[in-house]
């Protein structure tokens, strides 16, 4: 169920609205890169996905059924941990079987089982045997696969592409950083084009023109699968993406 407004136990101070925002921004819980729907205080600019300002107590995932995993503020123990999902780093809010020792990003665990944008179905697996788009790799990480069985992108290669793009989100608040000239303050907005995967994807062809309809396949996509990443796997958001992709 989502709220206009809450109060959240990490950030006790302010309460937090529900607003949607097509500019990237870095949640506060997860400490993931996040877009669209997402709980706001405007005077800390402190931000949640939505996954993370309402988490479950708990949850039980289907890869996972023996499993059950539990909702933490923060990874368990002190050595570092990654998300069983997208292999990247676990440094927030987590979902960790105590039993198996697995973790999910909040966002990861709720990622869709089903992609659907009317025209492309896609699947998500715990394992597919065929490569990926971005990395050519089999295997490694979840994967979104088409129901024609070919477009594959790992969740992995979808965060690497963010991560690529928008690592400037690590180090700063906000949308825009301030720069001084001359007593003038202008600001500089982030960085925010998806790095284009058009040339990775015409190397697996010989033909332009199968290669072209190959790009524009795989490239919506794409679009769903990285707007699920980021916790909101919409149409509207799915269509924003797909203006940062293009270069």
């Amino acid at each position: 169920m989502k709220y206009s407004e809450i109060t959240h136990f990490s950030h006790p101070q302010h309460k937090l609205r529900s607003e949607y925002t097509e500019v990237p921004f870095k949640c506060d819980g997860c400490k993931e890169v996040g877009i669209g729907s997402r709980y706001k205080c405007c005077t800390c600019d402190f931000d949640l996905h939505l996954h993370c300002a309402l988490p479950s107590p708990s949850i039980i995932h289907p890869f996972y059924r023996k499993c059950s995993f539990q909702f933490l503020s923060r990874p368990p123990g002190n050595i570092p941990r990654f998300c069983n999902a997208c292999e990247k780093d676990v440094t927030g809010f987590v979902y960790h079987c105590k039993l198996c020792g697995f973790d999910l990003h909040p966002c990861c665990a709720k990622l869709p089982r089903v992609l659907d944008d009317g025209d492309m179905k896609l699947y998500l697996y715990r394992k597919v045997s065929a490569s990926c788009h971005k990395c050519g790799r089999k295997g490694r990480s979840w994967s979104y696969r088409s129901k024609c069985k070919k477009y594959n992108l790992h969740v992995a290669c979808a965060r690497e592409m963010l991560v690529e793009s928008w690592h400037e989100l690590y180090f700063g608040r906000g949308c825009s950083h301030a720069t001084s000239h001359g007593g003038t303050t202008t600001f500089k907005k982030l960085e925010t084009r998806i790095p284009s995967i058009k040339g990775t994807l015409e190397n697996h062809h010989h033909s332009k023109s199968k290669a072209k309809k190959c790009c524009e396949m795989a490239g919506m996509a794409i679009q769903f699968i990285i707007s699920a990443v980021l916790g909101d796997p919409t149409a509207m958001i799915a269509g924003v993406i797909g203006t940062l992709i293009r270069s």
